[in-house]
Parts: C-alpha cells; structure tokens; sequence
C-alpha cells in the first residue's frame, strides 16, 4: 500500500476543557477529499494541526510521509488558505502574495510572476491587482488568499471554507480550478459545511461531528454502512398505482408511498436486488418513466442520518 499523503493516528486535541479533537484516525490519499461538519465539529482545529500550527495532545499525524510540528522545509511543500481572515491591508494583491512567496524562498522577479499567475487562476480581475486589498471585497479578498496558498505550486493544499464570501459563479470557478489541481496532481483536502458545495467538487468525504470521526470515504460507501436508515427511491412514472402493486410483491421492498401529488417513493433495505428487478418491471408492463432518484445517494442525506443518530 502506498503512503497517504495525509494520515491521523488517535489524533486528540482539547484546549483547556473544551474537546476539539477526540481520538481521530484516517488516512487520505491523493486526489480531492472533502472534511466535513457543522461549524463547532474540529474542522479548523484538524487542519491546524495538519499545518503544523499546533501540536496534537495525544496521537499523531502525518502530513506528506512527515511530522508537520516545527517543520518550515515540510510547509514548503503545503498550500494552506485558513479561514480568517488575515491579509497585509496596506498592501496590494501582487504584492502580499509576492511577498509571502519570498519568504518562501522565490527571487524577486520569480515570485511576481508567480503571484500573477495564481492570481489570475483565482479569478481576480486584474484590472484591481494594484489596489490595496483594504478595500477589496470580501469576494476579492478570498480570491487573494486562494491565490497565495497556490503560488509557490503545492504538493498538498489544504483549504478551509475556501468558498465563503464567494458569489455562484465565483464559487463554481473555484471548484473547477481546484478539480483542475488536482489532475495535474496536487493532493487537496478541502474543508466545508455548505454540503451542497462539497458534492460539486468531491465524493469523497471525512465527516466530522462533536470532535470526533463518524465516517470517510465516498457517499455511496458510506450510505451502505446505514442500514437502519432504508433507502428510498423516487420514480415519477404515468402510472405510479400500478407500479406501486408489482414493487410491493417483491421481498426486498419495506413500503411504497403513492402521494397525490409528487413521485412513488420505495423504500428498500436491499438496492442492489431492487433496482434490477425495477427496470424489468417497467420494461414488462410499459410504464413510462420520467425520472427516477434517490434522495438518500447525496451527501446531506447521509450528513442527516450520522449526526442525528
């Protein structure tokens, strides 16, 4: 197996009596992940400890194969957009990513190129790199800090809710600049708690929640481990009544609901069985079907049913 590029042992952190972090362990390996929770779940607190900002209480972690505690030549290797909001406001965007990119060690006229290109992939307008970002937006200024956590060209970037302040297509250009990274082979893990927003960019998922790890890998693997929670499956078809006699014959559906207005929704504990034996049942009788779902196959579902159980 080869080495993850980012790994948690027993990782526990607390400050005073407040738990942030309470015996987490996983590993993440290359491509996007996602950490998700409510705002409160130790989100921020993980990736501070990931960055090497503070030092776990018991267990450890493992960032690139290495220690990320007092560790500068590890930080070279790492992106990291935090989520405050803390930029040099008497400075404009090339020169606080310029900046920040000589401290990590770029000659002056490497790190102005650098700043440039990060900046323009983050979507700032270039006609504003010249102002000072005290009066940026607060759209524009997250746009800077994406910018100076990709230009020194990272091999993990770790970025927490990198999309706040962000409008829908500034958000949506983001998402495919951070897809886009990630097949030129930077390991990203992103953190969020606006669900609908991971699920555009990941399927792959760490779910965190009071401190501690209540489940990681993709939404579908995770949805199969629910077996308390049946699964529904929405079908709006010509004649859902008809439709709704032949699913109940069959032993692996629990109950079909037939509302008056909206889609037949069945509930099974046995996906795998019915859904072949649905798309015969519509092929034999000819039913027409204009559309068929699971509600139970997105990340807010499943988001639903672990922190609420």
């Amino acid at each position: 197996m080869s080495e993850p590029v980012l790994e948690a042992r027993s990782l526990s952190r607390w400050y005073g009596p407040v738990i942030a972090l309470n015996e987490i362990t996983f590993r993440v390996e290359e491509g996007i992940t996602a950490l998700v929770g409510p705002n409160g779940a130790g989100k921020s607190s993980l990736l501070k400890t990931l960055t090497g900002e503070i030092r776990p209480k018991l267990g450890e972690v493992r960032v690139l194969g290495e220690d990320p505690w007092n560790h500068p030549d590890l930080f070279r290797r790492v992106g990291y957009c935090p989520e405050q909001d803390a930029l040099y406001e008497e400075m404009n965007a090339v020169g606080f990513v310029s900046h920040l990119l000589r401290l990590r060690g770029f000659d002056g006229p490497a790190a102005l190129t650098r700043a440039e290109t990060a900046l323009g992939a983050a979507g700032l307008d270039p006609v504003s790199w010249g102002r000072r970002v005290a009066g940026y937006s607060k759209g524009m200024r997250q746009r800077v800090r994406i910018a100076q956590s990709i230009a020194h060209s990272p091999e993990l970037l770790l970025l927490d809710e990198p999309l706040t302040g962000l409008d829908p297509v500034g958000r949506r250009d983001l998402r495919e600049l951070f897809r886009g990274l990630a097949d030129r082979g930077t390991s990203i893990l992103l953190s969020s708690h606006v669900l609908h927003e991971v699920e555009g960019t990941t399927d792959r998922i760490l779910l965190l929640n009071h401190a501690k790890l209540l489940a990681e890998g993709t939404v579908s693997d995770i949805r199969d481990l629910l077996d308390q929670h049946p699964h529904a499956i929405e079908i709006d078809c010509d004649r859902p009544r008809d439709l709704a006699v032949r699913l109940l014959a069959h032993p692996g559906v629990e109950s079909v609901v037939v509302p008056e207005d909206g889609p037949l929704v069945a509930r099974t504990r046995a996906p795998q069985e019915v859904y072949p034996a649905l798309v015969r049942m519509v092929a034999e009788d000819g039913h027409v079907v204009r559309r068929m779902t699971s509600p139970d196959d997105n990340l807010e579902a499943v988001f639903r049913y672990l922190v609420t159980k």
